[in-house]
């Protein structure tokens, strides 16, 4: 099997199932892709189209061609010497509906179920509603209301013999144990029996393997023509009577129906962040973890899958304990595999989204991240500093918004208080046990431990720290103590006494200093569902709420992106990447994925009007004036808001097509549709005059009648022909922006990750957009070495010369694979009159060396030209000062081009004549 030296990912569903991916095998590996890196493919719910939402994690998804499929793949690949990486799902499992096994075990048997564990759940509640049950928030409509309209019937499941109360495409078990209540209302004697038997289970020593069974009679019982009609009848709530019985037998169950607005306040199980039909997993618990594993180790084992990829580690209870147990036993495994599928080592990545100067836990056995640190490294690399002022007081003025960081902690504000106001007060109670748990804290009241708690969730600087049984890391103490004193700044100083006890007791305090008992259990408790709470608290205030409201430039709004900084010079780039190279050589380098806000060309095109702030400026004045038609005066104010219509300027700029006729009736009615799709996400996201809890539809209906008057109509020709223009004006230096972030993704340390179709350009929105099919049979047909340049560059806008770059870069990489995964890295010294515009630096092996050139803030540079390629003679004396001295008979470009002389000093208009960026290979 080929080295790891790059990675493909490609998003599994239905409609592009297994056997879809392995015809396109040959084209990845002519590519240069050494390892797909595919979605999750266990069984997800009917339909998915991401695969995260896994009802049985013990069978490959049938939707996707099954166990059969993938090995026809795996097959594939092994023909052309590459590997599989599986996305995996460790936090949680799709429930509600009725097709989750474990879920729907539980619901039938509570803590009786073999899976009551699985889930976490709080099963103790201090609501007396609650108290031993499991709240329910599937309704859509009051429980009594569902109740007394009949929308939630009693129903049985012929095939299965079992009773459930049904509600859309929900389906509720009841209990076994209750069944005799059910039956005893049926007139077939042979229903009579079979309801003392199920009575009979109340004493039986297995009632959960006596019942399946039970379960078979009652059905071939039905099936022989008994009829259910009158006790079905006899739960009919529609009916005085009825009603009554059914809510009678609804009490007796382990769970609690409920609408799903009462979610937010009272659930009593962990979710994926506020989304009711993700159940959390305990897999911190052994046999948790083996069971939701068990299909992934078989596969590892049979030589089927060559690394993992752990999606949203940081909702894991000990993501540092399950990572080294994962390690270890998949490590356990190798020796086991098959010899034609033998690999010295298994890289294990996971989903991290990293905070200002924080970095990955190296303890943690990984092989690093999933590379959204990195997206952001290029990013502020290619933002110029000098378009900070004019863009920040351009967005500040017409959206009249605070700042980001502000934005950020009345979003986290809002999301402590509605979507996760139920965890949040999760929290407040567990530190409110410990405080008892003490005589010098028991005073402490609920009250002032839940403003401290709020104060330090909102204030948190990183998605969370990872506190153990010793106390806060080392690493993590930085943040904790930011958030500590950026709390107290927001407190009454009678409330910053409670912020010192919680510094105690999260982290402060190791519980392994208590002796064993509740206290101790207790402390932990809070610590682990304190860092539950702030992972998701940042993410949906960050990614899912202030990227939606705060638009200084969109470009700097993407997932793991530290949205309040700017730029930053290319001395920290250099930094990182010689960082990354000593701790983690081989993570994951990621400029596109499947949750980007923006493609990756789109971020590069906007990067663009940080050089031309003023510019900008000046057309949105143009623009607002132009479409004054277009906005509707509502009762709250403006359709579209100010903030709302530069959102979607910045938008149209970044996203504009390349090939966009305006005379192209059907291409501008295509691209409104996306645009709208878009922006109704984004409304609703922002949660300022819409939501998704509760839509504004006459301000989302005018949003939408001015995306389509501004794209549609005949009347809005100027204003459409004025964006088109502008986005015509950036589109050239927005694609050298691409085509240098593409080159640092494959030159710098680390292992470059493509995103499915992105050898084109990508000027995709956020999902749905981003997962739009790909046209393989274009892109395969494209690829093709001899192409010349010129055509390359003179067709620059069909995509194609990106995918020559990457297939040259990718062919560049798997002929010196040491080179680029261990090879030193070395910043080089540039100098003359453009050397600001210019990163270079050397990749140094024991028998190669590899010099890599690319213009940055260079827009200036292109002037009029119509390609990304910087006219020669614009670099005037700029030029790289080399530590040693090239060979010209042992140099080679990229593209065979950029002849070198026996010198110290490389002339950029030397290097970068015939291509807008370059490698040199010098063979020394």
């Amino acid at each position: 099997m080929k080295p790891l030296t790059a990675t493909l990912r490609l998003q599994l569903h239905s409609d592009f199932t297994l056997d879809d991916a392995t015809p396109l095998v040959p084209y990845f590996a002519q590519l240069g892709i050494s390892h797909l890196y595919a979605s999750p493919i266990l069984t997800a719910r009917a339909g998915s189209r991401h695969g995260y939402d896994v009802v049985d994690p013990t069978r490959v998804n049938p939707e996707l061609g099954g166990e059969a499929a993938l090995e026809r793949l795996v097959a594939a690949l092994r023909q052309h010497g590459m590997g599989l990486i599986l996305d995996t799902v460790s936090n949680h499992m799709a429930v509600g509906g009725a097709d989750n096994p474990w879920w729907q075990s539980l619901l039938a048997w509570g803590r009786s179920s073999p899976y009551a564990e699985f889930f976490d759940i709080q099963w103790h509640s201090s609501d007396p509603l609650l108290a031993g049950q499991l709240l329910l928030p599937f309704l859509g409509s009051d429980y009594g209301v569902a109740l007394l309209n009949g929308d939630m019937p009693l129903t049985f499941d012929a095939e299965h013999g079992r009773f459930e109360v049904a509600h859309h495409e929900h389906r509720f078990p009841i209990c076994p144990l209750d069944y005799g209540r059910i039956l005893g209302h049926a007139e077939d004697p042979r229903l009579q029996a079979l309801a003392q038997h199920f009575s009979a289970l109340h004493e039986a020593a297995e009632p959960l393997a006596d019942a399946v069974a039970l379960h078979r009679d009652l059905a071939l019982v039905v099936d022989a023509g008994a009829s259910l009609e009158g006790a079905l009848a006899a739960f009919d709530s529609r009916t005085e009577a009825g009603f009554k019985q059914l809510h009678l037998l609804l009490e007796r169950q382990t769970y609690r129906l409920a609408s799903w607005r009462t979610a937010a306040d009272d659930i009593n199980w962990r979710r994926f962040f506020d989304i009711n039909e993700l159940g959390g997993l305990r897999v911190e618990r052994a046999v948790v973890f083996e069971a939701t594993h068990a299909k992934l180790f078989e596969l590892i084992e049979r030589g089927l899958v060559d690394g993992l990829r752990i999606d949203h580690i940081d909702g894991l209870a000990d993501p540092r304990r399950y990572c080294r147990n994962l390690r270890r036993r998949v490590d356990g495994l190798l020796a086991r595999r098959p010899l034609q599928a033998g690999v010295e080592h298994f890289p294990i990545y996971v989903e991290k989204i990293l905070g200002a100067d924080e970095h990955l836990h190296r303890d943690w056995l990984t092989d690093g991240t999933t590379g959204y640190e990195f997206m952001n490294q290029v990013s502020l690399l290619q933002h110029d500093p000098a378009g900070e002022a004019p863009l920040t007081e351009l967005w500040s003025t017409v959206s009249e918004r605070p700042a980001f960081a502000e934005e950020v902690r009345q979003a986290r504000h809002l999301v402590l208080n509605a979507g996760l106001a139920g965890d949040c007060e999760s929290v407040a109670l567990a530190l409110l046990q410990v405080a008892r748990d003490d005589l010098m804290t028991r005073d402490l009241t609920l009250g002032a431990i839940r403003r401290a708690l709020q104060a330090l969730a909102e204030h948190y600087p990183v998605y969370r720290t990872y506190i153990n049984a010793c106390g806060r890391p080392a690493e993590d103490e930085g943040f904790f103590q930011q958030a500590l004193a950026d709390a107290r700044q927001s407190l009454s100083e009678a409330d910053w006494p409670l912020l010192e006890h919680l510094a105690q007791w999260l982290g402060g305090q190791p519980w392994r200093r208590l002796p064993p008992g509740r206290p101790r259990k207790h402390l932990r408790h809070a610590c682990v569902r304190f860092q539950q709470l702030t992972a998701p608290t940042a993410a949906k205030a960050v990614e899912d709420t202030a990227f939606y409201r705060s638009a200084r430039l969109l470009s700097r709004n993407d997932v793991g992106f530290e949205a309040e900084r700017f730029s930053a010079d290319p001395g920290w780039f250099h930094t990182q990447a010689q960082r990354r190279l000593r701790d983690f050589p081989d993570n994951l380098l990621a400029t596109a994925t499947h949750d980007h806000k923006r493609g990756e060309d789109c971020r590069a095109r906007l990067a663009v009007l940080s050089e031309r702030g003023a510019w900008l400026a000046s057309r949105v004045e143009h623009w607002r004036e132009l479409a004054a038609p277009l906005r509707e005066a509502l009762e709250d104010g403006a359709a579209p808001g100010p903030g709302d219509e530069l959102l979607l300027w910045q938008t149209l700029l970044g996203s504009w097509p390349l090939a966009l006729d305006l005379h192209d009736a059907n291409a501008l009615r295509h691209y409104a549709e996306r645009i709208g799709g878009w922006q109704q996400k984004a409304l609703r996201e922002a949660k300022l005059r819409s939501s998704w809890a509760a839509p504004n539809e006459a301000y989302e209906q005018a949003c939408a009648a001015y995306v389509n008057g501004l794209l549609l109509d005949a009347q809005n020709q100027q204003l459409r022909q004025s964006l088109h223009e502008a986005a015509r004006q950036i589109a050239c230096p927005g694609a050298l922006n691409s085509l240098v972030q593409c080159l640092l993704r494959m030159t710098t340390p680390g292992v470059p990750d493509l995103y499915q179709g992105n050898e084109y350009w990508d000027l995709s929105l956020v999902d749905p957009d981003n997962r739009r099919p790909v046209d393989y049979a274009a892109r395969r047909a494209s690829l093709d070495a001899s192409t010349p340049l010129a055509e390359l560059l003179g067709h620059w806008q069909d995509g194609r010369i990106k995918q020559a770059l990457i297939a040259r870069l990718l062919d560049c990489r798997m002929s010196h694979p040491e080179l680029f995964r261990g090879g030193a890295y070395l910043p080089l010294n540039v100098q003359g009159r453009h050397a600001d515009k210019v990163l270079a630096f050397a990749r140094l092996g024991e028998e190669q060396r590899a010099i890599v050139v690319a213009p940055r803030l260079a827009s200036s540079l292109l002037g009029n030209a119509t390609t990304p390629l910087i006219p020669a003679q614009n670099w005037d004396d700029t030029r790289l000062i080399l530590p040693f001295a090239l060979s010209p008979a042992n140099c080679s470009g990229l593209f065979g081009g950029g002849a070198v002389s026996p010198s110290k000093e490389l002339k950029l208009s030397t290097v970068l004549m015939e291509f807008p960026v370059n490698v040199l290979i010098d063979h020394a």
